[in-house]
């Protein structure tokens, strides 16, 4: 215990976002499918939106926490092609239809299979949803990712982070939710309502999902 008690003070002194972490990944499969029109869900204060404005023509966020939601509005103030719309995924225009749609840390905040649907109903033909999320641990393979994530948490905030951090950065601040749901479960719930969807276990506590929907 004391271990752990000193591994997570030194975390807190070098914090670095393990959403972030992916956040290249998540771009690059975006980009990929050679979407337009890309919604980001739960945008934070922008990050993973300005990585996919470079291969966009318009993004669009939605963030409901309010002071996050404002620094990404002002972060984007000068660039028309990005919205930020304070906003959780229910309150989108339920006709809208997008070419890519990414989620990062935000899935197991909402009703898994009723929000996979949804998701699926809101890309164009062809659109590509990709998500980066959190599962519940359970089982030997979960733990052994997870003793190697907690030893290379530390390595990682050394070298992206080596200064010492009074705080956690805005983007970090955002309110946080436990998983409910194993990687079993999600993959029950993908091939009930994400026919293909390829799904894999990830370091740091994520996993990501990649579904493409049929072209018509």
């Amino acid at each position: 215990m004391a271990l752990l008690s000193h591994i997570d003070r030194f975390n807190r002194q070098h914090p670095w976002s393990h959403n972030d972490h992916y956040g290249r990944w998540v771009a690059r499969q975006v980009a990929g499918s050679g979407a337009r029109h890309v919604l980001d869900v739960g945008c934070g204060t922008g990050n993973l939106a300005a990585l996919l404005r470079r291969g966009a023509t318009t993004v669009t966020g939605f963030e409901p926490d309010a002071a996050t939601a404002r620094a990404a509005q002002e972060r984007f103030t000068d660039d028309p092609a990005v919205t930020v719309v304070r906003t959780d995924f229910a309150g989108r225009d339920p006709q809208r239809r997008w070419d890519a749609i990414a989620l990062v840390a935000v899935l197991h905040h909402l009703p898994l299979v009723n929000t996979l649907r949804e998701l699926r109903g809101c890309l164009a033909p062809g659109g590509r949803l990709v998500v980066v999320g959190c599962y519940r641990e359970a089982g030997p393979a979960d733990l052994l990712t997870s003793l190697l994530a907690v030893g290379a948490n530390p390595i990682m905030g050394l070298v992206k982070h080596p200064g010492r951090a009074d705080e956690l950065p805005l983007h970090m601040t955002a309110p946080t939710a436990a998983p409910r749901e194993t990687l079993a479960d999600i993959r029950d719930a993908a091939a009930q309502e994400l026919p293909s969807a390829r799904i894999r276990r990830r370091l740091f506590w994520r996993y990501t999902l990649v579904y493409d929907a049929p072209p018509s």
